[in-house]
């Protein structure tokens, strides 16, 4: 039994540890997004998603041709529709909303990613939502909207910053059937690779000839922080961590992607880091250990009797 609670313990640990460094890495992201304005939004996404899969085939693992070949029809579909929606239609909704509204707009509701998803995954499955989890999207979500605030829009605005909250709950809930057969290494690369092409037909279907070029000095190297460590890093560690506790409590951590933006933004001249900024943290911290089960491991670790520990430690270690 202990080895048990011993093994689970590290487990989600180590799960939540990944989740929260994916999501840092995109939220730290925007300073990068920042430096690509005036490139074509499809060869940008092209030129990201293609390179990170290039450097994800070595990674892929033993076994891939086989685990791909494996695959039906339906699941292909989905890893098609994952890449569509939770990485070229997210991107694009959100560069689409910034046009007529603030960036916070678009923010706040991608902030409530953690909420539709702490829904929507238990009753996928055919079970209940569980009530720590949706309080501590609950927190999230506050947290998130208390960092950006809301700023101006107007009705296309609202419409693709929904869209973009849709692209964020599809990057977590269309992969978790195909999560287990593909493992996290190749799951990315696949859909970095399917992304990549579907960059580029919406690029020249929308652009045509137009929609790629060679990027100068500043766009090749954000487009090449995006790739290697954002994309290859991030999703790797967002599909292990999603791996070892579950969607529900993974996209928790999508709270911190607003909170890694308002702390990068200083650097760059983009923003400031104030009260309002400090107090959203502050609660998206709260909602994520809530939720996540870190806040409850630790109470209970408080709670175990001293003669209890020393038993426990006099134990061999190979027996826990």
């Amino acid at each position: 039994m202990l080895s048990s609670v011993v093994v689970m313990n590290a487990t989600t640990t180590r799960g939540a540890l990944l989740a929260a460094l994916a999501c840092v890495l995109v939220g730290g992201s925007f300073t990068a997004n920042s430096l690509l304005g005036d490139y074509p939004y499809a060869g940008g996404q092209f030129l990201r998603y293609g390179l990170a899969f290039l450097l994800l085939v070595p990674l892929a693992g033993p076994g891939a041709r086989t685990r791909l070949r494996g695959l039906g029809a339906g699941r292909w579909l989905r890893l098609a529709l994952l890449a569509a929606v939770g990485m070229v239609g997210f991107n694009l909704a959100v560069l689409a909303a910034e046009r007529t509204a603030e960036p916070a707009v678009p923010g706040v509701f991608v902030g409530c990613a953690p909420v539709v998803v702490a829904v929507l995954v238990p009753l996928l499955d055919g079970r209940r939502p569980q009530r720590v989890v949706l309080y501590g999207a609950l927190f999230v979500a506050v947290g998130a909207f208390t960092v950006q605030g809301w700023g101006r829009t107007d009705g296309a605005g609202i419409a693709f910053s929904v869209c973009a909250l849709v692209g964020e709950v599809g990057f977590a809930v269309l992969a978790v059937p195909v999560l287990r057969p593909l493992g996290p290494r190749l799951l990315s690369t696949v859909v970095c690779g399917v992304a990549a092409v579907e960059s580029a037909l919406a690029g020249v279907l929308a652009d045509g000839g137009g929609w790629l070029r060679r990027p100068d000095a500043i766009e090749a190297g954000a487009l090449l922080w995006q790739a290697a460590v954002v994309t290859v890093v991030g999703f790797v560690c967002w599909y292990m961590g999603m791996q070892r506790i579950g969607a529900e409590r993974a996209t928790l951590f999508s709270g911190l992607i607003p909170v890694a933006a308002a702390c990068t933004a200083p650097l760059v001249g983009t923003g400031t880091y104030g009260v309002a900024q400090a107090v959203g943290s502050a609660l998206v911290c709260a909602g994520v250990a809530v939720g996540s089960g870190a806040a409850s491991l630790g109470f209970a670790r408080r709670r175990r009797v001293p003669g209890a520990r020393q038993r426990t430690s006099e134990r061999p270690l190979e027996k826990l």
